[in-house]
């Protein structure tokens, strides 16, 4: 499912246009990655939580050359789904 399904799934089950539903869902996704900037977490019930982790720098190879590098340290976002969730897909 992509952004163009879910925007018709959105219009579909609200009523919404689908311009309507383009905007909601920009906004979602708008939010959600103005939150994650600012390193707070995003709970949807019944669904999961998205949360930012710091990576540390550590060290790697090159697998070209072989040769030893430091990877530097970054933050990463995850996701953890909720027990709702787990339990429906399974």
């Amino acid at each position: 499912m992509n952004k163009v399904d879910l925007v018709d799934l959105i219009a579909e089950r609200t009523g919404l246009t689908k311009k309507e539903a383009e905007a909601a869902l920009n906004a979602l996704i708008d939010g959600t990655i103005e939150a994650l900037e600012a390193g707070k977490s995003v709970k949807v019930s019944g669904f999961g939580s998205f949360n930012v982790r710091e990576r540390q720098e550590r060290r790697g190879v090159n697998p070209k050359t072989q040769e030893p590098i430091v990877i530097p340290a970054s933050r990463a976002v995850v996701f953890k789904s909720s027990k709702v969730l787990k339990d429906t897909v399974q």
